[in-house]
C-alpha cells in the first residue's frame, strides 16, 4: 500500500521549517498523523522534534570539523553520504502506514535544487513501487518580499521551475511570510505576482530610483544601481521572464503567518497537497478567500 509524503524545499530563510512545524500542528489538531523527517544536517531548533533526523547519521558540524570543509561543501558531502546510506531512511519509514503524512524538511542550499543529482536520486528511491512507494508532492517556498525586487522574484521563480523540472513529481509553489509584504504593497498589486509573466518587468519603483542615466561602462562595478540599470542586466531579466511565461508552469499559493489567518492558510495548502498525492481521491483543493490588503502609505 502506498504511503504519502511532501518534500518542503526553498531558499535559505524562506520559512521551510516554520511551515513544517505549522503543518504538523494543523494535522494533529485535525486528528491526522504526521511523521517529520529532517534532512537538513545543519538545522538545530525545532518546535516539534523530528521523528527521523539526518543528524543521527551525519551532520554539517561533524564534516566541517573532521574534513575542514566550508558550510556548503559540508552540506553537499552530507547528502552524498546519505545517498550511500539510504537504508537509514528505509528503516525509519518502512513501518509507516498510509495514515501518516511524511514531511521531509529540506536544507536551503539552492544548488541542491538546480544541478546536483542527489534530490532526483532521493525522490526515485522514495517513490519506487514495491519498496517505500511514497506518493510525493514537492512544495517550494519563496519569501513574499522577493516581489519587491523584480529581478530577485524572477530568479526565485526560475529556481522554482528548475526544481519542478529536476524532480518530475507533483509540485506546488508558495509565497511565504505574507505579513512582511502587507505594509509595502496593495492587494491588487500583489495579486499579479501569483503568476509570473513579462508584464512584471515594468517596475515603477525601480524607475524612480534609476531615473538618472548611468554609464555602466565607466561606473564602479560594485555599484548595484549602476549594474542593475544596465541594458545587459535588463535583457537577462527579460530572457528569464520570457522563459517562465513560455513554460507557464509556475504559479503561487499564499502562506499567511498571522495567528488569525495561519490555520486557514495551512488548511488550504494542505488541501492542494492532498489533491496532488491523491490522499482523498474525491477531494478538491480549497482556495483562500480574497482578502483586502491595506494600501501602503507613500513616503
Amino acid at each position: 500500500m502506498s504511503k504519502f509524503g511532501v518534500i518542503v524545499m526553498g531558499p535559505a530563510g524562506s520559512g521551510k521549517t516554520t511551515f513544517c512545524q505549522s503543518l504538523i500542528t494543523h494535522l494533529r489538531l485535525n486528528r491526522r498523523s504526521a511523521f517529520y523527517v529532517n534532512l537538513d544536517p545543519a538545522a538545530e531548533h525545532f518546535e516539534h522534534q523530528p521523528d527521523l533526523d539526518i543528524k543521527d547519521l551525519i551532520s554539517v558540524e561533524d564534516v566541517m570539523d573532521e574534513l575542514r570543509y566550508g558550510p556548503n561543501g559540508a552540506l553537499v558531502y552530507c547528502f552524498e553520504y546519505l545517498m550511500d546510506n539510504l537504508d537509514f531512511l528505509a528503516e525509519g519509514l518502512d513501518s509507516l502506514t498510509d495514515e501518516y503524512l511524511i514531511i521531509f524538511d529540506m536544507p536551503g542550499q539552492i544548488e541542491l535544487y538546480t544541478h546536483c543529482p542527489y534530490l532526483p536520486r532521493l525522490v526515485k528511491f522514495l517513490t519506487q513501487p514495491g519498496a517505500l512507494d511514497i506518493r510525493l508532492c514537492a512544495t517550494y517556498l519563496l519569501e513574499s518580499t522577493f516581489v519587491i525586487d523584480r529581478p530577485k522574484y524572477f530568479a526565485g521563480s526560475l529556481s522554482a521551475m528548475s526544481a519542478m523540472l529536476l524532480l518530475d513529481i507533483p509540485h506546488l509553489n508558495v509565497l511565504s511570510k505574507m505579513d512582511l509584504i502587507r505594509p509595502q504593497m496593495s492587494k491588487r498589486e500583489f495579486k499579479q505576482f501569483l503568476v509570473p509573466d513579462t508584464t512584471l518587468l515594468d517596475d515603477p519603483r525601480r524607475k524612480k530610483k534609476t531615473s538618472v542615466s548611468v554609464d555602466v561602462h565607466s561606473s564602479d562595478p560594485r555599484d548595484k544601481d549602476a549594474l542593475m540599470s544596465g541594458a545587459t542586466f535588463q535583457r537577462l531579466n527579460a530572457a528569464v521572464a520570457n522563459l517562465l511565461e513560455t513554460f507557464s508552469m509556475v504559479s503561487y499559493l499564499k502562506l499567511e503567518c498571522t495567528e488569525e489567518d495561519e490555520g486557514e492558510s495551512i488548511d488550504a495548502i494542505l488541501s492542494h497537497i492532498d489533491h496532488c498525492i491523491q490522499y482523498h481521491e474525491a477531494q478538491e483543493p480549497r482556495e483562500l478567500p480574497d482578502e483586502e490588503f491595506e494600501e501602503p502609505q507613500e513616503e
